[in-house]
C-alpha cells in the first residue's frame, strides 16, 4: 500500500522545486463533474509498432505472442474471462478453489507425480483471482516448456478433484480468508473495494468468502469445470524465446481439444454513481487504517492516463505533507488501479486521521486549481516512465501488460503506445481529471472510531 518511495520523492522534489511559480489557489466550491475528454479513434499511425509482438488463433483461442531472446525463461499466461462476473454469492471463489485443487492432481499426473515433476522441471505454475479474469500462468525455461505445459493443460481439461483433496484445499482457503480479520490492511482493501463497487459484479470476492467456500461441493467444482473450461473463454499471452510454431502445437494438442462454448467477453457495465460514504471496522490498533477510493474513466477514455499521473502527483504531493513535513504517517499514498473502469484512490495509516484528512482535502483542491506546471509535468513522467517500466520488466509482466491492453483497450498494440499517452496529458488534463473524478469518495476505516470525525469523510 506504501507505493514506490523513489517515485513519490521524485513526485515531492518537482512539486517543491515549482511552488512558487504555480499561480495562487483559488476558492472553489466541491466540484461538479466536468466532461471527461472524447475517446481518440485508434489508427495504425498511433498504435505505435511492435514488431516482436503477434496476434493470432489457435483452435478459437486468441493468442498474443511476444518473442524475447534475451533470456531463456517463458511466461505464458492463460486468462479464463469474466472474473466476478462468473460468481454469485453463492459461488464466490469457485474458480480459484477448482484450479487450487488441480493442483493435488489430475488424470495424467497423480498428486506425487505431478510434485516430482514440476520439483525436477523447475518450473512453476499459479493461479490468481481478480475481479475480471482469473490467470494461470506458467514460468518455464525453454527446455522445460513442453513438459510444464502438459500439466498445466491437464489441470485445466482433467484435474482429479477427489473429495479429500477439495475438503484440504477448502480448509487452507477458509482459514485464509478468516485471518483477513486479523491483518488491518486485508481487512481494509476488502471493505474498501466492497464500498466502492457496492451493487456491482466486482463487489463480490473471487478468493471467496467463508459462507460461500464452506458450501461449495466437489459436484460444485466439477460441474463447473464441466462447463466452464471452454476455449471461447480463454485467452493466452506468451512472452519469451519460442516459436509461433511450437505455441500453436502446444495450444492444438491440449486445451484447444475443450468445447468452444458461448462466452463473449465484454467490458463489464460500468459502476453505479454512488455518493460519497464510509465504513468503519472498530478496531483496538496502534494506528488507523484509511483507504477510500473515487471512480475513474474506463480503460479507452484519453482522461485514463491523465488520472493515472493526477494520482502520482497526489501520492507525492501527500507523502511531502504527510510523512516527511509532518510526521503523521509512515504509508501514505493516492494509489490508481487498473480495470475496465479504473480507480483512484487515497489511503494512510495514521494516528491522527482527522488532521491527515484536511491535508488530503487541501492538496486535492490544489490539483483541481491547476498545482501543477509544464516544466514539473514533464519531470514527473520521466521519472514515472522509468519506475513503472522497472516495475514491468519481466517476461511475467509483459504478458499482463498486453493482456490488458488487449481486453481493457481493444489492441494489444496499445500498449506500446503507454508513453505516448502519458506525454501527451498536459496539466489541463491533470486539473480536469482532478475536477472530474477526485470527489464522492467511498471510505473505509479500521480503528478507533473517536479518532476520525465522520463529517470529514464526507466532505470528499
Amino acid at each position: 500500500m506504501g507505493g514506490c518511495i523513489p517515485l513519490l520523492l521524485a513526485v515531492s522534489a518537482v512539486l517543491e522545486a515549482q511552488a512558487t511559480r504555480a499561480p495562487a489557489r483559488r476558492p472553489v466550491a466541491r466540484p461538479t463533474a466536468a466532461t471527461p475528454a472524447a475517446e481518440p479513434p485508434l489508427s495504425p499511425a498511433i498504435m505505435g509498432d511492435d514488431s516482436l509482438t503477434m496476434k493470432f488463433e489457435v483452435s478459437g483461442i486468441p493468442v498474443i505472442l511476444r518473442r524475447v531472446t534475451a533470456n531463456n525463461v517463458v511466461a505464458a499466461n492463460l486468462y479464463l474471462l469474466g472474473g466476478s462476473r462468473q460468481l454469485t454469492p453463492a459461488t464466490q471463489g469457485i474458480e480459484l478453489m477448482l484450479l487450487e485443487t488441480s493442483e493435488r492432481g489430475t488424470n495424467k499426473y497423480p498428486r506425487d507425480l505431478l510434485r516430482a515433476k514440476m520439483a525436477a522441471l523447475g518450473s512453476a505454475i499459479g493461479v490468481g483471482a481478480g475481479a475480471d479474469w482469473t490467470t494461470v500462468g506458467l514460468r518455464a525455461t525453454t527446455a522445460g516448456l513442453d513438459s510444464t505445459w502438459a500439466i498445466m493443460a491437464d489441470r485445466i481439461m482433467a484435474p482429479r478433484l477427489e473429495t479429500p483433496d477439495v475438503q484440504f484445499v477448502r480448509e487452507q482457503f477458509v482459514t485464509a480468508v478468516s485471518q483477513r480479520k486479523d491483518s488491518p490492511d486485508a481487512l481494509l482493501d476488502f471493505l474498501a473495494d466492497s464500498m466502492a463497487f457496492s451493487g456491482h459484479p466486482y463487489s463480490l470476492e473471487p478468493t471467496g468468502t467463508e459462507s460461500s467456500l464452506k458450501t461449495i461441493t466437489p459436484a460444485q467444482l466439477r460441474d463447473y469445470q464441466a462447463t466452464q473450461m471452454v476455449t471461447s473463454r480463454m485467452m493466452l499471452v506468451v512472452v519469451g524465446n519460442v516459436s509461433r510454431s511450437t505455441v500453436e502445437r502446444l495450444v492444438r494438442t491440449t486445451i484447444g481439444r475443450l468445447p468452444r462454448g458461448t462466452y463473449t467477453w465484454s467490458l463489464p457495465d460500468p459502476p453505479a454513481d454512488l455518493p460519497g460514504g464510509y465504513v468503519m471496522e472498530k478496531r483496538q490498533l496502534p494506528t488507523n487504517y484509511l483507504q477510500g477510493y473515487f471512480h475513474g474513466p474506463k480503460a479507452t477514455s484519453a482522461d485514463y492516463a491523465a488520472l493515472r499521473l493526477a494520482c502520482a502527483v497526489l501520492s507525492g504531493r501527500l507523502f511531502g505533507e504527510v510523512r516527511q513535513r509532518r510526521n503523521l504517517s509512515y504509508s501514505v499514498n493516492a494509489p490508481f488501479v487498473e480495470r475496465a473502469f479504473s480507480l483512484g484512490g487515497l489511503y494512510v495509516t495514521t494516528t491522527q486521521p482527522d488532521e491527515v484528512l484536511t491535508i488530503m482535502l487541501q492538496q486535492i483542491d490544489a490539483l483541481q486549481d491547476g498545482l501543477i506546471t509544464q516544466e514539473g509535468l514533464e519531470q514527473l513522467v520521466q521519472q514515472f516512465i522509468v519506475t513503472y517500466f522497472l516495475d514491468n520488466e519481466t517476461n511475467a509482466d509483459q504478458a499482463n501488460l498486453l493482456a490488458r491492453a488487449e481486453l481493457y483497450q481493444g489492441d494489444f498494440r496499445r500498449a506500446t503506445r503507454f508513453v505516448q499517452e502519458l506525454r501527451a496529458v498536459k496539466p489541463e488534463d491533470i486539473q480536469r481529471a482532478a475536477r472530474t473524478y477526485m470527489n464522492k469518495v467511498r471510505w473505509a476505516y479500521v480503528g478507533d472510531p473517536a479518532k476520525v470525525t465522520p463529517a470529514r469523510l464526507l466532505r470528499f
